[in-house]
């Protein structure tokens, strides 16, 4: 059969995308990009973290602003010797590749991401998850039986809250009632789906979402239903980390010292928070 039919049409269905294709934005990366990068090897002298981008907890890596919490922990590790070494992944690879031992640990993570890591006594944050719908949706979150009739959009490999993570587990395979978008940072693609009503309500951390809305204008602004959960933010290292135990603690004495000091006021006022936040 001659070739260039066949190459014809691969050009014309390369072309062609899916109406939920991620579109990648400042604080954005897709996940095809991230795949491309190798995983590295931790080493003596450098801490490697990961995340898929939630800024302004953490944000795209290399950017201008890299997120409070990437900032904190430089600044903290720098202290005593160490580089750190900051990367995005989708936040399911991040998860696995720290607990291979390829990376360290995790940025922006609650306790119930990852409960069988090593994580710090000292929060960096806090992390209020909403539920949003179409700007004019008149549902409104009031615990789970507001969910019946719904489909629920949430991010593979994250943590809501204990109650919505009982949910996502028992309905996972149940697409009327839950929806799992996989990737790096698929936060425009979800705002797309909410505005199209093809999903019902989305799950994610007001301060992700309204640092999003500002720095993509593009998007219409979601209408908040509720608040499901609210919960502290880490960052935490893998149990197989013969390390991870110094880490924490690093961390802790890091964040006693930033607060003792004024330091951790002025890294988060740079970000529009507060020290509660």
């Amino acid at each position: 059969m001659p070739r260039f039919p066949l190459l014809i049409l691969a050009l014309l269905m390369a072309a062609c995308s899916p109406d939920e294709a991620t579109e990648p934005g400042r604080h954005e990366v897709t996940e095809s990009a991230t795949r491309q990068q190798p995983a590295p090897h931790p080493d003596q002298h450098r801490i490697i973290l990961a995340a898929d981008p939630w800024c302004p907890h953490n944000c795209r890596a290399g950017a201008p602003e890299e997120g409070y919490m990437v900032d904190i922990a430089r600044e903290i590790f720098a202290a005593s010797g160490f580089d750190v070494e900051y990367r995005n992944y989708g936040w399911a690879r991040s998860l696995s590749l720290a607990r291979e031992n390829r990376i360290d640990g995790v940025i922006g993570a609650l306790k119930g991401d990852a409960p069988d890591f090593v994580f710090p006594e000292r929060p960096m944050g806090t992390a209020r998850i909403g539920l949003y719908t179409h700007p004019e949706s008149q549902w409104q979150y009031r615990g789970l039986e507001s969910l019946n009739g719904k489909t629920l959009l949430v991010i593979n490999g994250y943590s809501y809250s204990p109650e919505l993570d009982r949910y996502i587990a028992d309905y996972t395979d149940d697409p009327e009632r839950v929806w799992v978008l996989s990737g790096a940072a698929p936060l425009g693609r979800a705002l797309r789906l909410l505005a199209q009503e093809r999903t019902d309500t989305f799950a994610e951390d007001q301060a992700v979402m309204s640092w999003f809305l500002r720095e993509h204008s593009g998007y219409p602004p979601p209408r908040l239903a509720g608040i499901a959960h609210q919960a502290p933010v880490y960052i935490a290292f893998s149990a197989g980390n013969p390390r991870s135990e110094e880490l924490a603690r690093l961390l802790d004495a890091g964040l006693a010292r930033l607060a003792e000091t004024g330091r951790l006021d002025v890294i988060k006022a740079s970000y529009g928070l507060s020290t509660s936040d």
